[in-house]
């Protein structure tokens, strides 16, 4: 059966120059609040910037750890439990005059401070070589000037903490693994030959980070039902568009998946969670390294594809 891959679509990263930030070195950081906008942190030249000293908490993710007693002595390790982490990230704020600079600060204040109201902004690190890493941030303090002589008029600076739910990090670029099916072919022509009426992909995914992924599964019809296996495991899962109310999936309609959180919805958001072939079904991870997957549509025709799209987790910046 004819198979058509599609190359995976890297997006840019901005350009912001780069400073020695503890931790990590050189960097550029840039600062996405909940609109969108985009706020650089490493532009000497702007109305604010990162003062490199004093940022922390860009290093490896923080864990607990559970033990038992070992009758011999010392203890074993039972269970390792990644925990959210807080960044320190001091701010200078500046402006020619009194009034620029107090425009400044509301605005930069308001950026940080609409996390705890619209969702969660972005903190990301760009590398000279145009690499990318990322975490959500929200707010939690310190948006307060020093409250020494002489600030507070055209500069002050503030020692933001902001708190991250996942520890991780995410690269900017996703990675995606595309099958879809190619025309049929007339059994005799131009030698005997079989078409299929489902789409088989087997192929092998590799996780460059450091820690697992959870990945979204994005698939257009036609299709009736959608399998997914994880064959290092075996964990596998499978959704049934026919036991769905809204029934098979047509030519263009598409149906996405996501791992974590578990969820499935149609592309005009209808609920399609109760498809899934529970108690069996397992929406497995891919852990670092190469991993086999088979991926399966049933009733498949030309024009029927599966994308598999997950971010690489990362450790550190």
């Amino acid at each position: 059966m004819p198979i058509i891959t599609a190359p995976v679509v890297t997006p840019e990263v901005p350009e912001v120059p780069p400073i020695e930030v503890p931790e990590i070195g050189f960097a550029s950081i840039t600062y996405v609040d909940p609109t969108g906008k985009r706020w650089p942190m490493t532009d000497l030249t702007a109305a604010w910037y990162t003062l490199a000293e004093g940022v922390s908490g860009l290093g490896a993710a923080p864990y607990e750890l559970t033990s038992d007693p070992h009758p011999r002595g010392g203890s074993r390790l039972r269970h390792v439990q990644p925990q959210s982490r807080s960044i320190v990230w001091p701010v200078l704020v500046k402006g020619a005059d009194h009034m620029e600079f107090t425009a400044n600060w509301r605005q930069l204040a308001r950026a940080f401070t609409r996390t705890l109201r619209e969702g969660p902004g972005w903190l990301e690190v760009a590398r000279p070589d145009g690499s990318g890493r990322r975490i959500a941030v929200y707010y939690r303090q310190g948006w307060d000037g020093q409250g020494r002589t002489a600030t507070g008029i055209t500069w002050d600076s503030a020692v933001l903490t902001l708190w991250c739910e996942d520890p991780y990090w995410l690269d900017v670029q996703a990675q995606t693994v595309h099958r879809e099916t190619g025309t049929g072919v007339d059994y005799l022509a131009p030698y005997p030959s079989v078409s299929s009426s489902q789409v088989l992909g087997a192929t092998t995914v590799m996780n460059g980070g450091d820690v697992d992924v959870w990945p979204e599964w994005h698939i257009t019809g036609p299709a009736t039902s959608i399998s997914f296996t994880r064959e290092d495991t075996g964990q596998a899962f499978t959704l049934d568009m026919e036991v769905t109310s809204h029934g098979a999936l047509l030519a263009g309609e598409t149906v996405t998946i996501s791992t974590d959180p578990p969820r499935a919805r149609s592309g005009t958001g209808e609920n399609l969670v109760a498809g899934l072939n529970w108690p069996e079904a397992v929406l497995w991870s891919v852990p670092p390294g190469e991993t086999p997957v088979v991926f399966q549509l049933s009733g498949a025709e030309a024009g029927s594809a599966v994308d598999l799209t997950y971010y690489p987790r990362y450790e550190t910046a």
